[in-house]
């Protein structure tokens, strides 16, 4: 039998983003039931009537999205392959990026996608409250796509992993999308600094690809992982089959 792997103290990081980002929806939603079944005050109300609570809040997203500026050993290989200290020679000049073109694909789908929540939204059919709940299931989607299933790996792009993933850093910047439509000083400031990310990160692949290129980039092979996360997916994956099995054969027993 194979040992299992401890996980790693970036994937750690991962779950508690995922806890705390899915307490703040239930949170959200629960104030946007309330406004809608009982005219309570908006979700927007809410929020600005616990200002610690709000500036928490955003002070956390700030903080994690500057540290993405910056190499650090707390973050995936994902984000961090685009500084020049994580770009190890392999030797090889190739530079071999597959999943380069359905970038593009991916950005419109996204552009389209929010685009009718904005369309909505400008129509009065939607309030700032679905666009605010809309951003934090976001933020719990890319938290799942890390650690269980992403369907721009699977679906578009085809990479390996996390670690080769050519959009990485867009994350926060699809995560924050909505809010381009609810006019708040910090709605907006979180908006601007995920696209400065995302910029950064564009402006470091055109001016230096050999850094996003497995070929050509020794840092993003299997052996240098520090994240562990495929081996973490397998051990997920062999216990959802084995509860599989569990449950197919108890209902084969009930059913004798």
């Amino acid at each position: 039998m194979q040992s299992k792997k401890r996980i790693s103290i970036v994937s750690s990081l991962h779950y508690i983003r995922l806890v705390y980002r899915s307490a703040l929806f239930v949170l959200l939603l629960i104030s946007y039931i309330r406004h809608r079944l009982f005219s309570a005050a908006t979700v927007i109300e809410s929020v600005e009537k616990l200002p610690a609570i709000l500036l928490v809040t955003w002070a956390i997203f700030v903080a994690e999205m500057i540290l993405r500026f910056f190499p650090s050993k707390l973050e995936s290989p994902g984000c961090q392959k685009q500084f020049a200290r994580n770009y190890v020679k392999s030797g090889r000049t190739e530079i071999s990026i597959s999943d380069n073109n359905a970038t593009v694909l991916i950005a419109l789908i996204w552009i389209v996608f929010n685009g009718i929540f904005g369309a909505l939204h400008m129509a009065g059919v939607l309030d700032d409250g679905i666009m605010i709940l809309l951003c934090s299931v976001y933020s719990i989607c890319d938290i799942i796509c890390i650690l269980f299933f992403c369907p721009f790996q699977t679906w578009f792009m085809k990479n390996k992993c996390c670690s080769t993933c050519r959009i990485y850093n867009w994350d926060y910047a699809m995560m924050f999308t909505p809010l381009f439509f609810v006019r708040k000083s910090y709605t907006w400031s979180l908006l601007a600094l995920s696209v400065a990310l995302l910029i950064r990160w564009e402006i470091t692949f055109y001016l230096h690809p050999e850094r996003f290129s497995e070929n050509t980039n020794d840092y993003l092979q299997c052996k240098n992982c520090t994240e562990k996360l495929c081996a973490h997916k397998k051990q997920l994956t062999s216990l959802w089959k084995q509860i599989e099995k569990y449950s197919s054969e108890r209902i084969k027993r009930l059913m004798k």
